[in-house]
């Protein structure tokens, strides 16, 4: 198994958020390591604008492999667009992250 990739049919990969004492609490998944840090980003508390938002450190272990994505992440609360469909509300939580390299675990 060592280095192959576990890919779902439909072409995701599946990302495990690590915490700092190495539990891996919730999964992400996503065609890119990036996407799945944007998704784990939105869950942040989102500050007031883009400018205020704290710099999270997510760390992202891909499913199946000892590769860990590190990224930093930030989230913060944004104006709906004006076209926006009836059921999204007035108010939204945009995100970003920022790659900071990749590690591989010892375990």
């Amino acid at each position: 198994m060592e280095g192959k990739t576990m890919v779902r049919e439909d072409g995701k990969r599946n990302f495990a958020l690590r915490e700092s004492d190495g539990n891996e609490t919730s999964t992400f998944s996503g065609n890119t390591p990036r996407q799945a840090a944007l998704k784990a980003a939105r869950r942040l508390d989102p500050a007031p604008s883009e400018s205020d938002a704290d710099r999270t450190e997510l760390r992202l272990r891909e499913k199946g492999t000892d590769k860990v994505h590190i990224y930093e992440g930030w989230a913060w609360k944004e104006s709906a667009p004006s076209d926006k469909p009836d059921w999204m509300p007035s108010e939204i939580t945009e995100a970003n992250v920022s790659k900071q390299g990749i590690e591989h675990l010892d375990e």
